[in-house]
């Protein structure tokens, strides 16, 4: 059974897995006969939040409780629930791909992405270290980020604040503060280096907020939560195997608690063969690609991630000047890129660029599946159509991608 050094804490030292977060002690995969829907109670045992909870005298009952007040609470103030989200078979979907895609749909989680999923986990920690209810919780996005950090703050009455650029989407702000997030409008100063929106978030912090984001460099525990989605996506490819998984990369939590969730699967013989993982990023922002293609990827994966670890000022250099339609995975850094540098190694799989016209086409074609997504939802499909293009994969390459966010614009009646 998988084994964890040691017990991760919000500002421990994790500098020997950046990143990356191991399972606990006494883990146990849910039986199969389990018809549990909601992640958190039927993966709970997988949880570090539930084995916290246990190790200071919680009872099994009283983490269900915690999760079914809070899911209850979120259903109040969206009229969504945390539940496990529906995964399916495309075949033939265009010339473009391959004839067999398997999709996982998280459009219709809270928040309208997957976002949500790691905001969760970390609710589940407060909750759990008894964090007092007016500790302000902190988020730098003006995406799907903040709005999952919003709602589920909302429903544990948790005040949050929200730093966003100025060009951020006036339906996305009106929708945050509906949700009642403190916003913070973040204009870059003359010769300021960096985000000025993470500058203004860390202030936050060493003022006293909690990180309540989806970095794990931010906060480790962000990635508990995250490892949901995976541990789905793994029994969905038991059933229908896949030979290769395209995931969307902006900051890069979702691929590494992703295929984390996938790696564990394997190591409890509930995954027979964990697909090749490949990071999709645009034309327009691609740090991690720029990182990929300078490191050592022939040695073995320790030596590298050591390499990495001990060169990173030098391999992650900030985007200039990131653009794309696909605004979610504009990150000018990759701030979990160690991770997602580990998810590839393990895997044996490799880095996408995806073309602008690609992310078009991708955006297109998911909509005929009843699908609607963002430019950044579909461009885990936009990744495949590069590599199918490129030779990287052929028609009978059976892949698997993430369809992650909600196109907003569709309920809101926008152009």
């Amino acid at each position: 059974m998988p084994k964890q050094a040691c017990r991760p804490n919000v500002g421990s030292d994790h500098n020997s897995y950046t990143s990356w977060i191991l399972t606990p002690d006494g883990a146990e995969w849910p039986s199969k006969n389990d018809e549990e829907l909601n992640p958190y109670i039927r993966w709970r045992k997988m949880l570090w939040s539930w084995h916290k909870a246990i190790d200071r005298g919680w009872k099994d009952e009283d983490f269900i409780l915690l999760v079914k007040q809070i899911n209850d609470a979120i259903e109040r103030t969206t009229e969504s629930k945390f539940t496990i989200t529906p995964t399916g078979i495309w075949g033939n979907a265009s010339d473009l791909l391959p004839s067999s895609v398997i999709w996982k749909d998280e459009t219709q989680n809270v928040g309208g992405s997957h976002k949500a999923r790691h905001l969760m986990g970390l609710l589940l920690h407060l909750a759990i270290d008894s964090i007092e209810d007016n500790k302000r919780l902190a988020i730098s996005s003006c995406g799907n980020a903040a709005i999952g950090a919003a709602t589920v703050a909302r429903a544990a009455g948790r005040p949050i604040d929200v730093f966003i650029p100025t060009w951020a989407n006036p339906s996305i702000v009106a929708e945050l503060e509906s949700l009642g997030a403190q916003i913070h409008v973040c204009e870059r100063k003359k010769g300021q280096l960096g985000d000025p929106c993470m500058v203004e978030f860390h202030k936050a912090i060493e003022s006293g907020s909690l990180p309540f984001g989806v970095q794990a460099t931010e906060n480790i525990l962000t990635l508990d939560g995250g490892r949901t989605i995976g541990w789905e996506l793994a029994e969905a490819l038991e059933d229908n195997p896949a030979d290769d998984l395209f995931i969307q990369v902006g900051g890069g939590a979702l691929l590494t608690s992703c295929a984390i969730g996938l790696f564990e699967a394997a190591q409890f013989g509930k995954l027979s063969k964990v697909p090749k993982i490949w990071a999709v990023q645009s034309e327009g922002c691609a740090p991690f690609d720029a990182a990929w293609k300078r490191i050592p990827t022939e040695k073995p994966v320790e030596e590298v991630i050591e390499y990495c670890q001990k060169n990173q000022s030098e391999l992650m250099q900030p985007w200039a000047n990131p653009t794309s339609i696909a605004t979610g995975i504009l990150d000018d850094i990759t701030y979990d890129w160690i991770g997602v540098a580990r998810s590839l190694l393990l895997s044996k799989g490799g880095s996408v660029v995806a073309r602008e016209d690609q992310i078009v086409q991708a955006s297109e074609l998911v909509p005929k599946i009843g699908i609607q997504t963002e430019p950044t939802g579909a461009a885990s499909v936009a990744g495949a159509i590069n590599a199918f293009e490129a030779g990287q994969i052929d028609a009978q390459t059976v892949i698997a991608v993430l369809l992650t966010g909600k196109d907003r614009s569709v309920n809101q009646g926008l152009d």
